[in-house]
């Protein structure tokens, strides 16, 4: 769970930006974009982000507020599953992202399979979707939702060409050091449950 000025934080972003989006009167607008800054001063002054880079972040976001979506892709081989090295930080995680507009989740799990791991797969089953925040996960800054999904191997010979910084089969209480701001041990653990459950419904929040 996020601590508690970062839950005010993002609510404030979120009036911010939506008061942004639909405001039309000058003096509105304006104390919107005040309210902008002053977030933007509350999460430099509470983390070690810089207050101009936050909010450069916020002032990208535009229309609407709503969560994010991060894709996830659960990938077994027997009994072991599919994880990547990202580049960003050295740990591990299942592939997967943030969706792209016009994606649907099951493109956003294959696409990221090939380019992280080289392997082609097809989407089989949805297992959950996550809100990031009851998860566990390290703060964020923006509201994210996680989808995973099972996806099957149809191909035994990856490509060489990844974009990641490795790729190999690992089983349950073997796995590597994780890059918990994508995935945490708990929710690799559920999707061996659904592994070894196929009857299990897919989890929810």
């Amino acid at each position: 769970m996020d601590p508690k000025w970062l839950q005010w934080a993002k609510a404030l972003e979120s009036i911010a930006q939506n008061g942004l989006t639909f405001a039309h009167d000058p003096f509105d607008r304006d104390r919107y974009t005040q309210l902008q800054r002053i977030t933007a001063e509350i999460v430099s002054s509470n983390s070690d982000a810089d207050f101009a880079k936050v909010l450069e972040l916020f002032q990208q976001e535009q229309g609407y507020a709503t969560p994010k979506v991060d894709v996830r892709a659960a990938v077994f081989r027997a009994d072991e599953i599919l994880m990547v090295c990202e580049r960003e930080d050295g740990l591990w995680s299942l592939p997967g992202g943030y969706a792209d507009v016009g994606e649907p989740p099951s493109q956003v799990a294959v696409r990221e399979i090939l380019e992280e791991t080289g392997y082609s797969t097809k989407a089989v089953r949805l297992l959950a979707v996550y809100d990031r925040d009851l998860r566990d996960h390290p703060p964020q800054l923006f509201h994210t939702y996680k989808i995973f999904l099972q996806c099957e191997l149809l191909d035994e010979n990856p490509k060489p060409e990844t974009d990641s910084a490795g790729a190999a089969f690992y089983p349950l209480g073997k796995l590597p050091p994780l890059s918990l701001t994508r995935v945490t041990e708990a929710e690799i653990t559920r999707m061996f449950d659904h592994l070894h459950d196929p009857s299990l419904p897919a989890d929810f929040d």
